[in-house]
C-alpha cells in the first residue's frame, strides 16, 4: 500500500495505523541511556571511575590515568551495541558487570573490584555518556 490508498483504508484501520506509528515513533527517539540509569549520577560515576584507577587498562576520556591499552578503548561506551563484546549494552547488564565481570561473563580478564550496585550505577551512567 502506498501513501496515497491510505485515505482507501476503513477508519478503524486508520485510527489503528496512526497509533501504531505513534507508539513506534515513542521508541525511535533519542533518550539517553545515561538518564535511564536510575539513581545514576554521571559525574560522580567519572569520580569513581578514576578513583578505581579504570584508565590503567582502559582509554577513557575525560578520566586522568594512564590510559592503558590492555583492556579496550571505552571511547565510545555509550553507543556499543555489546558490553566485553557479548552482553546487550543496556543498564542493568552494565551494572552487573561493573559489580563483578566475572560472574557476568566469565573468561574476563576484567577483576572484581568490589564496586558497590550504588556506585556501579554511578559508573554505568557515566560509562552512557561516553560517545
Amino acid at each position: 500500500m502506498n501513501i496515497c490508498q491510505y485515505d482507501r483504508l476503513h477508519p478503524a484501520w486508520r485510527t489503528g495505523a496512526m497509533l501504531l506509528c505513534a507508539v513506534l515513533a515513542s521508541g525511535c527517539g533519542s533518550q539517553d541511556k545515561s538518564s535511564r540509569v536510575e539513581g545514576g549520577d554521571p559525574e560522580r560515576g567519572r569520580l569513581l571511575t578514576q578513583q578505581y584507577q579504570c584508565a590503567a587498562c582502559h582509554f577513557i576520556p575525560e578520566v586522568q590515568g594512564t590510559n592503558g591499552d590492555a583492556g579496550p578503548s571505552l571511547q565510545y561506551m555509550g553507543r556499543l551495541s555489546y558490553i566485553a563484546g557479548s552482553i546487550p549494552n543496556q543498564p542493568e547488564n552494565m551494572i552487573r558487570f561493573l559489580q563483578n565481570p566475572p560472574a557476568v561473563k566469565p573468561g574476563t580478564l576484567m577483576p572484581a573490584l568490589g564496586i558497590s550496585e550504588q556506585e556501579a550505577r554511578h559508573m554505568a551512567a557515566f560509562m552512557y555518556t561516553l560517545k
